[in-house]
């Protein structure tokens, strides 16, 4: 016995309410039934009794006669309307406090192909931007430890507050069954200590989950390497992209002209697609002509660790080279 109680006391909160409150209709039901067996004719008639007039409904269809059956009533009334009370008060508070901390970043996310972004700024703001308005939307965890609630009204986002490098932080992400992770810099701390900070972030991750492909933004060119080293599949240094645009701005003619360039092609999708077997042999021009026909446009090979961007026409493919391409 002692332990049938320990157990019942183990039970969430909303469930023992519960519980006793159906314990309390069914002891009702079953008393006034015995009490007035005329008046209810069955257990169920009693119970249905009780429910009605604990909830304070009071359909009249069944109303007690006898002096006991009138104190039971009494009874009932006082101890069931605090139970279910008690029951929908709680249950109230429960839907509250969760919703909370869902806002706040404290439940756990679950699920599938999801993308994971770290560091709450302005480009991660973009980026989410970007994604949640997308035709095809993807499901993103937001992972912060400055901010306190979630900074994005969208269904789509699920945040978990603290720090990346934390492995209860990762773990409530759902890691393991992540598509893709993308650590931002944070670029509020010296450029080399965000950098160290980012890769951390990384062996973190790594460590957690070897097999999901990460992207990691690095800012000074030392840590590229260390990055590498690190895990990373894919390194973004974003102050070398940020020179390339101030360089084209210095020397071109026409204002803006390269970030123009930039906004008619974000919306499409850089992507990669293995030369067919078929295809090896032919050359550039050949192929670009096929594949725009699709509306794709060919803009460059990768070949091993090289890239060819505007390569001659003339230019040959070979076993694995790969075609750049906007979609």
């Amino acid at each position: 016995m002692p332990r049938v109680y320990i157990s019942f006391l183990r039970l969430p909160l909303l469930i023992r309410i519960l519980v006793m409150a159906l314990v309390v209709f069914l002891l009702f039901g079953v008393t006034i039934h015995l009490l007035e067996p005329d008046t209810f004719p069955t257990i169920f008639d009693g119970i249905w009794w009780a429910i009605i007039t604990a909830s304070t409904v009071g359909y009249g269809d069944f109303v007690p006669h006898s002096i006991l059956g009138r104190l039971t009533a009494l009874l009932l009334i006082l101890f069931g309307v605090a139970f279910v009370s008690s029951y929908f008060g709680t249950l109230a508070a429960a839907a509250v406090t969760k919703q909370d901390a869902l806002f706040e970043g404290k439940i756990p996310f679950k699920g599938e192909g999801h993308i994971i972004i770290i560091g709450w700024n302005e480009r991660s703001k973009e980026l989410i931007h970007k994604l949640t308005n997308a035709n095809n939307q993807q499901m993103i965890v937001l992972i912060d430890e400055t901010l306190n609630t979630n900074p994005v009204k969208s269904r789509f986002v699920h945040f978990i507050q603290g720090k990346g490098h934390v492995d209860d932080t990762i773990i409530k992400s759902d890691i393991q069954h992540a598509e893709k992770v993308l650590i931002t810099a944070d670029r509020g701390n010296d450029e080399l200590q965000a950098d160290m900070n980012s890769i951390l972030t990384l062996l973190t991750i790594k460590g957690i989950c070897a097999q999901v492909k990460c992207i990691i933004e690095i800012l000074t060119a030392e840590q590229v390497v260390n990055a590498k080293r690190a895990g990373a599949d894919e390194v973004i240094q974003s102050n070398k992209l940020t020179s390339v645009f101030m360089i084209n701005s210095l020397h071109s003619k026409e204002d803006g002209l390269l970030l123009n360039v930039i906004h008619q092609l974000q919306e499409s999708r850089l992507s990669a697609r293995t030369v067919k077997i078929d295809d090896r042999g032919k050359n550039f021009r050949d192929i670009a002509l096929e594949l725009m026909k699709e509306d794709l446009l060919v803009i460059g090979v990768k070949r091993g660790d090289e890239t060819f961007l505007n390569p001659p026409q003339s230019f040959e493919f070979e076993e694995d080279d790969q075609l750049l391409m906007f979609k």
